[in-house]
């Protein structure tokens, strides 16, 4: 929501910005639905994710040991994630079908995010632990996050706030469909 302070009485003094509030982000600082441990069973969001419906959950496919789904806190349109249903924190505590079927998802997802929504490029990759930025480090998960030229602006760069053009569920609906 766009909010100009000059039409706001007693909301501080005017000082000719315009300001983007996005109160929907405050869960994401607070670390709401973060899991309380690292255990399968202490609040696991990716424990919890396969049992709800591919709507609910936000899942955009189904595999025999991973699935993808979408990032409830997105840094573009489109960035999914690709999750093993078990739960193991690091890369190398996957066995052999995990890896075939992670790599295999990530290409699926790529070639799902050309044709739904045209991304020129991708960020994809792994943050293994807390201090390499890993959002819930006790479950792996792998970051596909579609780019395109431009898509960098004074928004996220200046603001720190990324506008995002569809909402998830229409997102989630579009990668299924073109999902191979």
């Amino acid at each position: 929501m766009l909010l100009d302070m000059h039409d706001q009485p007693a909301a501080g003094d005017p000082d000719n910005f315009e300001r983007l509030w996005t109160p929907h982000r405050m869960a994401y600082i607070k670390g709401e639905g973060k899991p309380t441990g690292t255990g399968p069973g202490d609040g696991c969001p990716f424990d919890a994710i396969p049992r709800m419906s591919d709507e609910d959950g936000l899942v955009v496919a189904r595999g025999e040991v991973v699935y993808a789904v979408l990032n409830l806190y997105p840094y573009n349109s489109g960035h999914l994630m690709v999750v093993p249903y078990r739960h193991v924190s690091d890369y190398d505590e996957l066995d052999r079908a995990e890896v075939l079927e992670l790599g295999e998802f990530t290409q699926r997802a790529l070639r799902a995010l050309r044709k739904a929504s045209g991304a020129q490029g991708f960020n994809v990759g792994l943050n293994l632990g807390d201090v390499a930025g890993a959002g819930i480090a006790a479950h792996l998960h792998q970051h596909v996050v579609p780019r395109w030229g431009g898509d960098t602006n004074f928004m996220p760069v200046v603001a720190r706030t990324k506008v995002l053009p569809q909402l998830l569920r229409d997102t989630r609906d579009l990668l299924a469909s073109a999902w191979d």
